[in-house]
């Protein structure tokens, strides 16, 4: 089991980390979205979305663009983090503490989506776990924003159910990354 877990990690390269280890997705794992899809239901631009691919905030889990012709195709997960960071973005937070935040929630390796909540000052991002943390946060008398994850996730699953989807493609081939490319070559032929 481990030596097949090492051929499939070998396989494809890690982009990033993931944000939320485990099966949250109500999708298979090789389905994914294009950009235009993923900005309109995380509620961005498409110019936020590819801002955040290139810094690395939100690098799509199941294909990164590798060239002409070649498009993103984000995760439910992926789509999930840009609806999240778009509500951070809504409540005046920063994109730098957002990405502290993220940064923060990866390392630590978040087990279970569903049952984070994170919340703000306008300041700073915290994360909730249970009523208790709550209560302790929100004790300074400042008013805190909140952000469920699990409704968010609701919100977009519903949506990203009745958009078009696609399973995604790893070619062998050494220019399998531009699809432009080989679909040049392919009418060559």
């Amino acid at each position: 089991m481990a030596d097949e877990t090492a051929d499939q990690t070998s396989a494809q390269p890690v982009l990033q980390d993931l944000l939320f280890e485990g099966d949250f997705s109500p999708l298979p794992a090789d389905m994914g979205f294009r950009g235009p899809v993923a900005h309109r239901v995380a509620g961005i631009t498409y110019r936020q979305l590819d801002y955040w691919a290139r810094t690395g905030l939100v690098v799509p889990e199941i294909r990164e663009a590798g060239g002409s012709g070649t498009q993103r195709l984000y995760s439910f997960r992926d789509i999930l983090l840009l609806r999240v960071v778009k509500r951070f973005l809504d409540v005046g937070i920063s994109l730098q503490q957002i990405r502290v935040a993220i940064d923060h929630l990866r390392a630590r390796g978040v087990e279970d989506l569903t049952e984070i909540t994170l919340l703000s000052d306008g300041f700073s991002v915290y994360e909730c776990t249970t009523a208790n943390e709550l209560f302790d946060l929100s004790k300074g008398g400042q008013g805190m924003f909140l952000i469920s994850v699990s409704s968010v996730w609701r919100e977009i699953e519903g949506t990203l159910s009745t958009l078009p989807s696609e399973r995604a493609e790893f070619l062998v081939a050494e220019d399998s990354a531009d699809e432009l490319a080989a679909r040049r070559r392919d009418r060559a032929v």
